[in-house]
């Protein structure tokens, strides 16, 4: 991962941080009950810094939302792209035809000059398909790598969303197993 995102996870990770950093204060700066190693802490103020996490996770929510709504995005401008690829294979194919064609009709006069004809465009049609179905295969190759890609990308930013939210979502279990431990 490039330094760049690991600052931008961090920064989007830094409020809860915080908020788990004043609960560590707060169950610190609480008193002792004499002759154990329990704390007394206010309730309220201890579901104030609960809630404030809560509030702070939704932006870790949104997050995985929008890298799941860009798949969508990625997949449909692969698949233009290779339609425009094969599109424009197809064209070049049509046009190397049509010159075969046009060259084939100019010598018609005499029937030498029609044989040499009718074989040169025997083999531009053949050299022509030979190179459509070569662009073809090259396009269908290349839109299969590219969807590679994007699956691969996608995975990846859909398993990083996912650790920060289990990461996130085990500090919360975690704060509130100890919390329940405090309050006994």
């Amino acid at each position: 991962m490039e330094n760049a995102e690991l600052d931008m996870k961090s920064k989007e990770l830094k409020p809860v941080d915080d908020i788990l950093f004043k609960i560590d204060e707060y169950v610190d700066s609480c008193g002792s009950l004499p002759f154990t190693n329990k704390k007394s802490v206010d309730p309220d103020e201890l579901h104030e810094l609960v809630d404030k996490i809560r509030l702070s996770m939704p932006g870790e929510m949104k997050r995985a939302k929008e890298v799941d709504s860009q798949k969508a995005t990625i997949v449909s401008d692969a698949n233009k792209e290779a339609d425009g690829i094969i599109e424009a294979a197809k064209q070049q194919a049509d046009a190397i035809l049509r010159q075969a064609k046009a060259e084939a009709d100019k010598l018609v006069s005499e029937q030498e000059i029609v044989t040499r004809a009718n074989d040169y465009a025997r083999d531009q049609v053949q050299r022509a398909n030979d190179e459509a179905a070569e662009i073809i295969d090259q396009a269908r190759e290349k839109e299969k790598a590219i969807r590679a890609a994007m699956v691969e990308n996608i995975n990846s930013s859909l398993s990083q969303a996912a650790a920060v939210l289990q990461k996130n979502l085990d500090s919360v279990n975690s704060t509130m197993e100890a919390i329940s431990k405090i309050a006994e």
